[in-house]
């Protein structure tokens, strides 16, 4: 039997529908009716020759074959994209500033700076990484031209929601006792505000346990070094986590359950000039590879349900 050969557009639809939430969005976005898109569902369905899609409630789910089709789907969307960045890409040139939220530094700026400078060589970037409140700062007064960030309810006009993920304790990697003798859980926070150290305090406060502020730190390096020495334990999300941490599962030594948060695309305007956009693009496909990382890592299903927000999708 010859394999099938999918068609990169309807590939297109069905990945847009699935990060939009919506196939009704993703019609819209794509330019197409709602019963073309849901056409071109149809038609990769029965190339598949398996559901992709399946009844969740009043909208849609992905399928576990759905779920693996996305990931082949947005890798092969990729390679095409690529293609046509190297082509085209040398003709882009100037500068296009970007800000990064600290917890994405070391795990997702290096890929988007190597993807961006193998396809527009003659683009410069300033990349900025730093707390959540200076990134929307920045925004607000056009000092960037994108930023990935937290959404913590700023009312910024051009914000695209990402993914919702879950907050979890995060803990040293070797196992240890979270309470101390006292039985007070030390904890390891930025210095406030911070929508971390809130969802902490918050959830403690409700559950009765004792806490207290074991170390204040105003970096995330700071607070993975208090971590990994047993200082105390930080609320983050399971993404970007050094080797040195890890997630805690939930409920465990009887931890209260976290609240979830957004990841937002901030842009500087309604329209991105050409280099921006491509620099949005490819930051966009990165934080798509992230959490598709997440997903299918050991404990990924639990760890990465709520963070796999871009897994679920609702009937146009």
């Amino acid at each position: 039997m010859r394999p099938a050969t999918f068609d990169l557009e309807v590939l297109r639809s069905f990945v847009a529908g699935v990060d939009l939430g919506s196939y009704g969005r993703a019609a819209d976005r794509l330019g197409r009716s709602t019963s073309a898109v849901s056409a071109q569902l149809k038609k990769l369905e029965e190339q598949a020759g398996v559901p992709l899609l399946r009844k969740a409630g009043r909208g849609l789910a992905l399928t576990d074959a759905g779920e693996t089709m996305l990931a082949y789907a947005r890798r092969l969307l990729e390679l095409n994209d690529q293609a046509s960045r190297a082509v085209r890409g040398a003709q882009l040139q100037g500068k296009v500033r970007l800000g990064m939220q600290e917890d994405f530094g070391e795990m997702l700026l290096p890929q988007v700076l190597g993807r961006f400078a193998r396809t527009h060589p003659r683009v410069k970037i300033e990349a900025r990484v730093a707390r959540n409140a200076d990134l929307l700062d920045r925004i607000a007064v056009g000092q960037l031209d994108i930023a990935l960030a937290w959404d913590h309810g700023a009312r910024l006009p051009h914000a695209r929601r990402l993914a919702e993920l879950a907050m979890c304790w995060i803990g040293p990697a070797d196992p240890a006792p979270a309470l101390d003798a006292d039985g007070v859980l030390p904890l390891a926070a930025f210095e406030a505000p911070c929508l971390f150290r809130s969802g902490a305090t918050e959830a403690l406060d409700r559950a009765g346990i004792a806490w207290s502020p074991a170390f204040t730190s105003p970096s995330l390096a700071g607070l993975w070094a208090a971590v990994s020495a047993g200082l105390g334990l930080a609320v983050r999300t399971p993404l970007g986590l050094p080797a040195t941490v890890r997630a805690m599962a939930p409920g465990e030594q009887g931890l209260p359950g976290l609240p979830t948060i957004v990841l937002s695309l901030y842009r500087g305007s309604a329209q991105l000039d050409p280099v921006p956009a491509a620099l949005e693009e490819i930051l966009r496909q990165c934080v798509g590879d992230s959490l598709a990382a997440l997903k299918a890592a050991p404990g990924g299903q639990a760890a990465g349900r709520r963070a796999a927000a871009l897994a679920g999708v609702r009937e146009p």
